[in-house]
């Protein structure tokens, strides 16, 4: 009971040292408020709203064949009147100049129908439909593939419809059996479907239709900023504490209260309360400022948010512990805690997701703990997990508060020795 009185006491008395001191207030809410302000504005419109669709088709026939017929029936003529979702259809009467334009990446890929398209669709002898495309456009790759399936399909169909036709006026005795007979009859019957009753030839041979199974909002940059800085500055404010207890064992502040029944246990219990109350002070500003003012997301599990922001915390103590017990004078507690801060800052992906950088680099970042922090708080708040998602990431950070501690306990000494 004793202890947890001395405990109690000690922690209260820095965190009335941390109240008192702007310069400490100021860098550990007021400065970091301002770096999460800053790159939300700079970060605004990353991961962005989906584009609208531009699907391209070229023929190298003549005028006034079917394929050219085909086009100018489906090519958007007013974009104004496009639905969202719906994908603007571009003819680009130059064939060459169209395959060009893949080529130099001016556009993804088209479509292109053969010299022989028509000849061939009325003749039965087999066509197909080129889908020229950069390899790397892999979305639009899969937009021309299911468009030329849609048009292979719709001609195939309409040609059915043809041949059944046929078959009853030859029963019926309107056209002769013969094979040239036939050939002229399913002749006129494609032109009639093509020009479907309608000015637009092909009108109603060929017709498409798009649907949306969901579009893509635009992220919150702020989901990503507000988490990535509370890691990084948490960790940095809890780092920067050290100092003072180095301090306190270089004035013998800590000698004297081992003199007056004052355990070890209690001056570790101490210094670890106040710099999570410290901390959790910290994340409550934080996400009360990441909500009401930039409107944060906590995701489906915001139970599992909060919880990962007191793993951090404690972590963070536990890192700033054992800084204080490696550190052997305030210069060096305070290089260590800055440097340390801002080289695992980037690695772990506080400045920008770490999602974004190479498999090999995020395996490499899994050596801090600032990239299980982030990767949970990605996961949650950006990707929709749940709580047995992150919790990885929690066991993680709960790992390595034990390590730091173990650490802090076995090397903890009261003399400036």
């Amino acid at each position: 009971m004793k202890n947890l009185k001395h405990i109690w006491f000690y922690a209260i008395k820095d965190l009335k040292i941390f109240i008192t001191d702007r310069t400490s207030l100021f860098f550990s809410l007021a400065f970091p408020i301002m770096f999460i302000v800053l790159f939300t504005f700079l970060l605004k419109g990353v991961g962005g709203e989906d584009k609208r669709l531009t699907l391209h088709l070229a023929t190298q026939e003549p005028a006034g064949g079917l394929s050219q017929q085909i086009l100018g029936s489906i090519e958007t003529q007013d974009p104004s009147l496009l639905k969202p979702g719906d994908p603007q259809i571009v003819w680009d009467r130059d064939y060459n100049a169209a395959k060009a334009a893949v080529d130099n990446g001016t556009i993804d890929g088209f479509i292109g129908f053969p010299a022989d398209f028509s000849q061939a669709v009325a003749a039965e002898t087999g066509t197909s439909l080129e889908v020229y495309v950069n390899a790397s456009a892999t979305n639009a790759q899969a937009a021309l593939n299911g468009m030329a399936q849609a048009i292979a399909s719709q001609i195939g169909t309409n040609k059915v419809a043809i041949h059944a036709s046929i078959d009853l006026m030859v029963k019926n005795g309107i056209i002769g059996s013969d094979s040239a007979s036939i050939a002229k009859a399913s002749q006129d019957l494609l032109a009639k479907e093509m020009a479907g009753g309608t000015a637009n030839a092909a009108a109603a041979y060929v017709t498409y239709r798009t649907e949306s199974i969901g579009a893509v909002k635009a992220i919150n940059s702020s989901n990503f900023v507000v988490p990535g800085y509370l890691v990084m500055f948490v960790f940095m404010a809890a780092g920067l504490s050290a100092i003072a207890v180095v301090q306190e064992r270089q004035n013998h502040t800590l000698e004297r209260l081992l003199s007056t029944s004052v355990s070890k246990e209690a001056i570790l219990g101490g210094i670890f309360t106040g710099s999570v109350i410290r901390g959790l002070i910290q994340i409550i500003i934080f996400w009360a400022v990441g909500i009401l003012v930039f409107n944060v997301d906590m995701g489906l599990s915001p139970g599992a948010v909060i919880l990962l922001s007191v793993l951090m915390v404690v972590m963070s103590s536990a890192f700033a512990l054992m800084l204080a017990t490696l550190a052997r004078t305030m210069r060096s507690a305070s290089s260590l805690a800055v440097l340390t801060s801002l080289l695992l800052a980037p690695l772990g992906g506080c400045w920008w997701p770490s999602f974004l950088y190479p498999q090999w680099l995020q395996n490499i970042s899994k050596i801090v703990p600032h990239a299980w922090a982030t990767e949970g708080f990605n996961k949650l708040m950006l990707f929709g997990a749940g709580f047995g998602d992150a919790a990885p990431s929690m066991i993680a950070l709960a790992a390595f508060a034990l390590a730091f501690g173990l650490i802090a306990i076995w090397r903890f000494r009261t003399d400036a020795a």
